[in-house]
C-alpha cells in the first residue's frame, strides 16, 4: 500500500536515534552506532569550500562535496533498516532525514511524500530549512547562478536510493544561496528526469583523479615487478618492526648460511621464508616446504630424505624425499623442534656434508639445499631439556631472525585487513563496504594471540556473516566482545549522561582493607601496562586511555627503582 505523508503529520522521535549516540571523552571519540563522527566548525567547512572552488572550479567543486554525500548517505541508509526493521516505509525513510537534522546539517521538513518500497514508487518533495551549506556559501561570499546545496544533495541521492532499491535523483529545484526565497528537492525515479544521465556524471570520478590513479597504479605495478625480480617481496607491513625483519633478510639472502626465523604462530614464518628464496640467488630452484609437526614420527624421515621401495610395510615404491625435490633451492622446515632425534641426527649431515641417503638405501646422494628453520618454541632450552641436539642447534642458529608478532606492529594492521578483504571478496563472490569505525577500532585494541593468520580467520568470518553492501560490524568479528569500559552518552531528551561501569566490589574492598594508597594502586598500574607494552610509551598510554604526554608526566612522577 502506497503511503502519503503531508507536512502536518510529521512528528518523529528522535529515541532511537539519540540512544545510539555516545561520546567516548577519554579517548577523544563519538560513535553513531558504529560510525566514528566528528564535531567540527561550520565556518572551517565554510573555508574549505571556498579553497576547493578557486581550485578546482565551481562544477569540480559540486561534483566532489556530491560525492562526499553519497557516501555519508549510502552509511545512514544501512542504519536506517537495522534500526526500524519492522515500521512502515515512511517511518523507516524519516530516519535519514532525522539523522540531518540530528548531525545539525539542516532541518528538514517534507511537504509531500508518496513512497512504496515493495511497488517501487517514489515521489518527495521536501524543505530545507537553515542549509548549512547556505551559511557556509554565504559566510564566505560565494556567488552562484545554481542551487549549492551539493553535500546534502548527495546524500539524500545515494540514501533514498539504497532504502528504494532503485535509482532515484533529487534536484534542488529553488535554494537560499542563490538568492530564492527557501531550499527546496524534489525526489523521484531517475527514469523520470529527462537529464537524468547528464545529471549522474557528477558521481562519476574526476577525470584527472582518475588519470593520476592510473598514473599511480602504474608506478605501483613496475615497481612489484622490480622487486619481485629482485626478489624482495615480504608480504604486507611497513611498520618499524616488520621492515627491521626484512632489512635483515636482505643482508642474510644473498649468500648460503642456513637461517632460523623465530616467532609465535601464525606471525607468517612461511611468508619471510619465500622471500628469502626470491631473494637469494637460488631464486630460480624451488621452493619446498614442509610442516615437521604435520608428520608422523616414524614417517619423518622418509618425508624429508626419501624411500626405497620395500624399506616398510607400504612403502610401494621408491619415491624423493623434500630434500631432493628442493636440490638447487631452499626448504623450509616449519617447526623444527619436532624432528626425532635420528631425523635431527640425519640433518645435520646433510647441512655439515650436503649428501644423504633414502630410507631402506644405502646410496649416498648429494643434494645442494638451503635450509631455513622455524619455530615458535625456544631451541634453546630445548637443547638444555635434551629435546634438541646442541650441534644443529649452533648450525641452524648461525642467523636467527625474530618476526614481530601483530601485536607489536599494529600500524601494519590497517593495511592487513585491506588486502585480506580484497582477496576473500574474490573468493566468496561478494563486496562488504568493509569494517566499521568501531570494528577497525576493535582490531587494533585485540591482541591478536594468533597474529596474522587469527586476522585472516576472522576477517573471513566477517565476510561469510556480513551481506552484500553491508558494513562488517564488531559482533561479526568479535561476537563476545565486552562492551566499553568507560563511555557517555545522550539520554532520549538529548541530554549528557554519564555510563560507568561499576568496578568489583570484591578487589575494591580487598585493597581498602589492606590499606593501599592510591598512589600505590597507580604506581603498580602505570607499570604494569609499560610491562605489558614492553616499555612502549606510546602503547600503554593506549592501555590505560591516556594521551602520550599525560603518561610520559605521570611516568616522570614515580619514584626510582
Amino acid at each position: 500500500m502506497t503511503t502519503k505523508y503531508r507536512a502536518a503529520e510529521h512528528s518523529a522521535l528522535l529515541k532511537d536515534l539519540t540512544d545510539r549516540i555516545h561520546f567516548l571523552g577519554s579517548e577523544g571519540k563519538i560513535w553513531l552506532d558504529e560510525q566514528r563522527m566528528l564535531l567540527m566548525q561550520v565556518s572551517s567547512m565554510a573555508s574549505f569550500r571556498r579553497e576547493l572552488i578557486d581550485m578546482i572550479g565551481e562544477e569540480r567543486a559540486k561534483g566532489f562535496f556530491l560525492r562526499l554525500g553519497y557516501q555519508s548517505g549510502l552509511k545512514d541508509a544501512e542504519l536506517a533498516r537495522k534500526l526500524r526493521p519492522n515500521s512502515n516505509d515512511i517511518d523507516m525513510f524519516l530516519i535519514g532525514p532525522q539523522l540531518h537534522s540530528l548531525k545539525g546539517m539542516v532541518k528538514v521538513r517534507p511537504v509531500v511524500m508518496d513512497i512504496d518500497i515493495e511497488e517501487g514508487t517514489f515521489y518527495a518533495d521536501i524543505e530545507w530549512i537553515d542549509s548549512f551549506e547556505v551559511e557556509n556559501h554565504q559566510s564566505e561570499r560565494l556567488h552562484s547562478e545554481q542551487p549549492i546545496c551539493w553535500t546534502l544533495l548527495g546524500y539524500a541521492i545515494s540514501y533514498s536510493s539504497f532504502f528504494i532499491g532503485r535509482q532515484i535523483i533529487y534536484k534542488e529545484v529553488s535554494c537560499r544561496g542563490r538568492g530564492d526565497k527557501d531550499c527546496r528537492i524534489i525526489g523521484k525515479p531517475a527514469e523520470e528526469w529527462e537529464d537524468a544521465d547528464a545529471f549522474m556524471r557528477y558521481f562519476q570520478s574526476d577525470p584527472i583523479i582518475d588519470e593520476l590513479r592510473t598514473l599511480q597504479l602504474q608506478v605501483e605495478n613496475m615497481n612489484q615487478r622490480l622487486q619481485m625480480r629482485a626478489g624482495q617481496f615480504y608480504g604486507i607491513g611497513h611498520s618499524a618492526n616488520y621492515r627491521k625483519t626484512c632489512d635483515l633478510i636482505d643482508k642474510v639472502a644473498p649468500g648460503k648460511a642456513s637461517v632460523l626465523l623465530l616467532g609465535e604462530t601464525g606471525v607468517g614464518k612461511e611468508v619471510i621464508a619465500r622471500s628469502l628464496h626470491l631473494r637469494s640467488e637460488r631464486a630460480g630452484g624451488p621452493f619446498v616446504a614442509l610442516n615437521c609437526a604435520a608428520i608422523s614420527p616414524d614417517l619423518i624421515e622418509a618425508e624429508l630424505f626419501g624411500v626405497e621401495r620395500g624399506a616398510y610395510t607400504g612403502a610401494q615404491q621408491s619415491r624423493m624425499g623434500r630434500f631432493e625435490r628442493a636440490n638447487g633451492g631452499t626448504l623450509f622446515l616449519d617447526e623444527i623442534i619436532e624432528l626425532t632425534p635420528r631425523a635431527q641426527a640425519s640433518l645435520l649431515r646433510v647441512l655439515q656434508e650436503g649428501e644423504l641417503e633414502r630410507v631402506g638405501d644405502s646410496q649416498t646422494r648429494r643434494v645442494d639445499v638451503r635450509v631455513i628453520g622455524a619455530t615458535h618454541d625456544d631451541l634453546g632450552q630445548a637443547v638444555k631439556d635434551g629435546r634438541f641436539r646442541a650441534d644443529l642447534y649452533y648450525r641452524l642458529n648461525v642467523y636467527p631472525v625474530r618476526i614481530p608478532a601483530l601485536r607489536d606492529r599494529r600500524e601494519d594492521i590497517p593495511l592487513l585487513i585491506e588486502h585480506f578483504l580484497e582477496k576473500l571478496h574474490l573468493s566468496y563472490d561478494k563486496k562488504t563496504l568493509g569494517l566499521s569505525d568501531r570494528a577497525n577500532e576493535a582490531c587494533l585494541r585485540y591482541d591478536w594471540p594468533g597474529n596474522i593468520r587469527e586476522l585472516e580467520n576472522l576477517i573471513e568470518r566477517g565476510v561469510i556473516i556480513t551481506d552484500n553492501n553491508q558494513t562488517i560490524s564488531v559482533e561479526a568479528l568479535f561476537p563476545q566482545m565486552s562492551v566499553e569500559a568507560l563511555s557517555i552518552g545522550l539520554s532520549s531528551e538529548g541530554n549528557l549522561i554519564s555510563q560507568k561501569l561499576q568496578p568489583a566490589d570484591e578487589w575494591v574492598e580487598r585493597l581498602l582493607d589492606l590499606g593501599v594508597s592510591l598512589d600505590d594502586v597507580e604506581h603498580q598500574l602505570l607499570q604494569a601496562a609499560m610491562d605489558r607494552a614492553k616499555q612502549n610509551v606510546s602503547e600503554a598510554a593506549r592501555l590505560l586511555g591516556l594521551t602520550r604526554p599525560a603518561l610520559a608526566y605521570r611516568l616522570k612522577k614515580l619514584p626510582e627503582g
